[in-house]
């Protein structure tokens, strides 16, 4: 059994998304069947239909959510003592080739929100950033050729 790696927060988010999907939404599918059912005739009602398909979703989705419960490492970044990066950190980059400062955290393949800063352990800068220190360079192999960064700052938080 593969573990997967998540944030403490991750985790967190994870366990709320579970609620609301065991409950409440639960509860609107089951409601819209009804609804679509009081309509009469099963075979040509869309609307049955399509909530049927909505309900299949969602508890797919929960075993999913479930099955990574039951497999998280959960890792709490602010109890990490390393002077190398490693899952949670968050790190400060200069991007080589444009001059330009970004930070990302690295957190699991859930988590990951580009827009927030947050990259997936999996993803491509992740990966070139895992074992090093503050000075060393990072170099990506992204789909528009490869790119390097300066790692300037690393902490966990």
């Amino acid at each position: 059994m593969e573990r997967v790696p998540m944030t403490k927060k991750g985790a967190e988010e994870l366990k709320q998304l579970l609620a609301y999907l065991k409950g409440e939404k639960r509860h609107q599918i089951v409601s819209t069947i009804e609804s679509a059912r009081a309509h009469g005739d099963l075979s040509e009602n869309a609307e049955y239909h399509a909530a049927k398909e909505e309900q299949g979703m969602n508890e797919g989705r929960i075993t999913d959510i479930e099955d990574k419960l039951a497999r998280a490492h959960v890792i709490d970044p602010a109890t990490i003592k390393a002077e190398k990066v490693v899952f949670g950190a968050t790190v400060e980059l200069i991007d080589v080739n444009q001059g330009t400062e970004v930070t990302y955290q690295i957190v699991g393949v859930d988590e990951a929100d580009i827009e927030k800063g947050m990259v997936s352990i999996t993803s491509p800068i992740a990966r070139a950033m895992i074992g090093k220190e503050e000075g060393d360079l990072a170099v990506v192999q992204a789909p528009g050729g490869e790119r390097e960064f300066e790692i300037q700052a690393i902490e966990y938080v």
